[in-house]
């Protein structure tokens, strides 16, 4: 699994004109599921997420975690993350989860990251969102398990 990670002050997911995920000072994580992904990729990811340290503490330093700040998590789906863009002109999304194994994934990553933080917020998946975002720096990290 891959997630790009932005710093946000805030972000939300519009989809056919009505916002269906926002939040306020956080993190927007673009998730890509690949073939051969499971839960416990899934759970790493979701632990990195929460524990990983780019907010600044009083040092002006990358200390603070989400859940220190207690931030709120906006998780977006994007196939496109897992794009193989190594050669040729156009992406070969071969190494991408199937559809349906995406989304359970992605479902399932979703209730766990709900479970275990209280502001957390998502897109559509599948659907034509339009990602809005105020980046906080600009901070942005990808992530890979």
């Amino acid at each position: 699994m891959k997630a790009l990670i932005q710093r946000v002050r805030q972000a939300r997911v519009d989809v056919e004109g009505e916002t269906v995920g926002a939040i306020d000072q956080g993190l927007l994580a673009f998730v890509g599921v690949e073939r051969g992904d499971d839960q416990a990729r899934a759970d790493k990811l979701l632990h990195r997420l929460l524990n990983y340290r780019v907010f600044s503490d009083e040092q002006d330093r990358m200390n603070r975690s989400l859940t220190d700040v207690a931030g709120g998590l906006l998780l977006v789906s994007q196939f496109t993350l897992a794009a193989d863009t190594r050669s040729g002109l156009r992406p070969s999304f071969s190494s991408a989860a199937p559809p349906a194994e995406g989304e359970a994934l992605f479902d399932y990553l979703l209730a766990q990251a709900r479970a275990r933080h209280a502001s957390v917020a998502s897109g559509r998946f599948g659907a034509n969102m339009q990602v809005h975002l105020l980046n906080d720096g600009p901070v942005t990290f990808l992530l890979e398990t």
